[in-house]
């Protein structure tokens, strides 16, 4: 193109001189055209030279403006390993800005995902900290957050993702602890009895449960009147536990006073079971709502005008109890003198119903003191009863002479006889054991023991004096036996062998049983249990009615009986031997 170019000016050159040569310009002329001439080539290239710089010099900007804004977002996305810088000497300028503009295109495509990103989660950090601050409104956007365009590292990103998870770890505490305290006012509102969605609505509209858990109210104002209602919730549910378990105890107090059968208890069964529940323990629907209290308080009012007019009743039932409690420690207790006086304290109004009544449950839980004391003595008085009656039945099984006949049951009787005679054998230790237990338990109590209205000391020591009489008997009657033995012997010796008087034989045979008046020549141990017995009798006639005195009086009558008949015994022998002692006619 240049040379084309050459040729042409050439060309044109050669035209003008030829040109100047037929016209006859003169040679300053000339000069003077061709002067003009090269001045307006100067021009031109000048003004091609000045574009070509100022080009060139747009270039340059172009190109360190690339490379300045290559370093900032690199810098900005914390880019370190991108180079921004090429090298001048391989390559153009041109080359250089193409070389730069793929980089500066990804960085730039990566600036923006990078600030979405960020908006995203700044935007997302402050929809939280609004909520839990209660600043927004349920379903209020936040504004997009300013962004720091020249920190857009992955560090800076990091940090705020840190931020977001802790954000939103809180949130879901938050919001746990929401749908706990309003589970917890739920169940609240179900024990009382009150109504729920007013009481959770009162609080904030979107506690309700047809809001949406994402629409939840998790503010810190919300959170702090959640804790208010709970508060004042268990606060009311206290106050009507210790109103209803008072309720409860008095109802009890009035049941048991009145004997108010389980029936009809059972209809209070589902407000008698929290008398001992604590606050937490008690989560049945409405079992402290206001209507179930009023029905209990109602019932207490209607059973304690009830009392009055059956306080009479239950009076003489406690009474009872105290007279059996006495009758089975074998207490005497003046029973028409006591009702005499309970009587007389409810017609004259002088003592209120439950102090009457307290007192008397005063009365029976020391006469069950006094009767637990007493048992361990009872229990061995009656172990001696048992074996006086059976040192009784050995007596008359020993006197009967047909016991070793093979009859029927005769094999039971010789095993009770031996039984009976252990049994008998034991009297001495148990009455000395009984001896000794009942003087500690006088000396510790300062009082005498009586069983039946009799001391027990002097029964026994009256038993211990009969059964030292009994054995001195026996041992002269064994005497006496082995003497009229020994007469028997010498009278059977005659001239012609042993006789035997017929007389003799009629006379032992007819003094072998008892007298028929069954009394004897020494009744002083009959006698001396006589009174006992008859003591036991006038006090068992005060409790007419009462089987437990009765027995306990036909136990002390047995004793006396077993030791009259050991006296019968006694006279019997007696008898015997002044038989076996009168002189014997000679027989023809």
């Amino acid at each position: 193109m240049a040379l084309h170019s050459q040729t042409s000016c050439g060309t044109l050159l050669q035209k003008l001189q030829a040109l100047w040569d037929e016209v006859g310009e003169s040679d300053e002329d000339r000069d003077k055209v061709l002067f003009q001439l090269d001045q307006e080539c100067l021009d031109v290239y000048k003004r091609k030279v000045d574009q070509a710089m100022k080009s060139r010099d747009l270039l340059l900007q172009a190109l360190d403006y690339s490379k300045m804004e290559l370093a900032r977002l690199a810098s900005a996305l914390g880019e370190k390993s991108i180079a921004t810088s090429p090298e001048k000497t391989t390559r153009t300028i041109k080359q250089q800005l193409a070389a730069l503009a793929p980089t500066l295109e990804q960085l730039g495509k990566q600036k923006k995902e990078r600030i979405k990103e960020f908006a995203d989660i700044m935007s997302r950090i402050e929809q939280i900290r609004g909520e839990l601050a209660g600043s927004l409104e349920i379903g209020q956007q936040v504004a997009i957050p300013q962004i720091n365009e020249d920190d857009l590292t992955d560090e800076k990103l990091r940090d705020f993702q840190s931020q977001l998870q802790e954000l939103e770890k809180k949130k879901r505490e938050r919001l746990k602890k929401v749908f706990e305290h309003v589970s917890t006012v739920h169940g609240l509102c179900t024990v009382l009895g009150m109504e729920y969605f007013s009481i959770i609505t009162e609080v904030h509209n979107s506690l309700d449960d047809s809001v949406s858990k994402d629409r939840k109210s998790i503010s810190s104002d919300t959170l702090s009147k959640l804790d208010r209602t709970i508060a004042t919730l268990n606060e009311d549910k206290r106050l009507r536990l210790n109103k209803l378990q008072e309720l409860v105890t008095q109802l009890n107090d009035l049941w048991d006073l009145m004997d108010t059968p389980t029936e009809e208890r059972s209809l209070f069964d589902h407000v008698t079971c929290n008398r001992t529940a604590t606050v937490d323990e008690v989560t049945a629907p409405g079992a402290l709502a206001l209507d179930m209290i009023n029905q209990v308080e109602i019932e207490v009012q209607r059973l304690d005008e009830l009392k009055y007019s059956k306080m009479k009743e239950i009076a003489f039932k406690k009474q009872t109890t105290l007279e059996d409690i006495y009758a089975g420690a074998h207490i005497v207790l003046d029973t028409a003198a006591a009702h005499d006086k309970i009587f007389a304290l409810i017609e004259s109004g002088n003592m209120e119903p439950m102090e009457l009544i307290a007192d008397m449950d005063s009365h029976i839980l020391k006469a069950k003191e006094e009767a637990l004391s007493r048992k361990e003595i009872l229990d061995k008085v009656e172990r001696w009863i048992s074996a006086c009656e059976e040192e009784s039945w050995l007596e008359d099984y020993s006197r009967d002479d047909n016991r070793y006949n093979s009859g029927r049951g005769a094999h039971l009787n010789l095993k009770r006889a031996e039984k009976a005679r252990i049994q008998v054998n034991k009297i001495p230790v148990l009455v000395e054991t009984l001896v000794a237990k009942t003087r500690a338990w006088e000396e510790n109590h300062g009082l005498s023991f009586t069983y039946d209205g009799v001391p027990l000391l002097a029964m026994l020591d009256e038993y211990v004096i009969l059964r030292q009489e009994k054995e001195e008997e026996k041992k002269k009657m064994r005497e006496q036996k082995r003497y009229t033995e020994q007469l028997l012997n010498i009278d059977r010796e005659g001239p012609f062998g042993t006789r035997v008087s017929p007389y003799r034989l009629a006379s032992a045979k007819k003094v072998a049983g008892p007298k028929p008046n069954g009394s004897g020549t020494n009744g002083s141990p009959g006698r001396r249990l006589s009174i006992s017995t008859q003591q036991n009798e006038s006090k068992s006639s005060r409790s007419a009615g009462k089987d437990s005195k009765k027995d306990a009086a036909a136990a002390a009558a047995k004793i006396s009986a077993s030791l009259n008949e050991a006296a019968t015994a006694k006279e019997e022998d007696t008898s015997i031997r002044h038989s076996d002692t009168d002189p014997i006619p000679c027989s023809p």
